[in-house]
């Protein structure tokens, strides 16, 4: 269990890896170390409340350009932390490292996301909106995102996919992710469900799971049309095409965005 910062006219919120923590009943200073959280933050009008943000929170703009950064979501820089004097910091559990976060969390109040499924970014939506004090906001964005999904029409007849996320070594989605599941929803079958988190994969790995699709994300590692090429070699009959990794890992406001791209892609793919 984390430690949790006690403040005066605070609540107790439980996050989504269970620690119980006290947040003040309207942050007025907010620290988002996770890109997707931080985007959701703009959408839900936080402009002035939002203090720092990290060097991936790319989404909005003008935040990227304006708002303090506090380093990256695995390297923290905490004095920028102290001096920014956050009542709420927003964090993951996979985006960043427990033991930055439990140093932060020694001081300031901190609540965890921890995304595995479409309905996990729905319920954090909901959540982040109550904490904030923008329910009825977040209730809304999470409504249309809901709507969004449930009227996609997944592929009519199932498709093994690859996606991968890295390269020196080759990393895919592999199950119990955000992507995997996203997948799920596109009606695909990814063929590396049954391993790890993001398992490394050989070409051997490839060739036998033989893919009908692979999807090559933008994100984190920026695949190029030369690694198309690499892989062809290794699956010839794959349909390999690079991908808007945003639209398929981030689980805030950009999901209002992402069914109409899957769509666009299982329609075309």
């Amino acid at each position: 269990m984390l430690p949790h910062h006690d403040t005066q006219a605070s609540t107790g919120y439980t996050d989504m890896t269970g620690r119980t923590v006290r947040i003040a009943n309207m942050p007025q200073r907010i620290v988002s170390l996770v890109p997707s959280q931080t985007e959701l933050l703009y959408d839900l009008g936080l402009a002035e409340t939002v203090v720092g943000i990290t060097k991936f929170c790319i989404h909005p703009d003008e935040w990227f350009r304006n708002k303090k950064r506090v380093g990256g979501t695995k390297n923290v820089h905490l004095e920028i932390i102290d001096a920014l004097q956050p009542d709420l910091v927003l964090a993951n559990k996979e985006e960043n490292t427990r033991e930055q976060i439990e140093a932060i969390a020694s001081k300031y109040p901190v609540w965890i996301s921890d995304i595995a499924t479409l309905q996990d970014a729905l319920c954090m939506i909901k959540e982040v909106g109550r904490i904030t004090g923008t329910g009825e906001a977040a209730g809304i964005i999470a409504k249309k995102i809901s709507n969004r999904f449930s009227e996609l029409k997944a592929a009519a007849v199932p498709k093994k996919v690859a996606y991968f996320i890295w390269r020196k070594p080759w990393m895919c989605a592999g199950g119990d992710t955000f992507i995997s599941d996203l997948l799920c929803h596109a009606g695909y079958t990814n063929v590396f469900g049954h391993r790890d988190r993001y398992p490394q994969i050989t070409a051997e790995n490839l060739a036998e799971a033989d893919p009908e699709r692979i999807l090559l994300s933008s994100e984190p590692y920026p695949f190029k049309q030369e690694h198309i090429t690499e892989l062809q070699k290794i699956v010839p009959h794959a349909k390999i095409v690079l991908t808007d990794g945003e639209m398929w890992s981030w689980y805030g406001s950009r999901l209002l965005q992402s069914a109409d791209y899957i769509q666009d892609i299982v329609l075309n793919l």
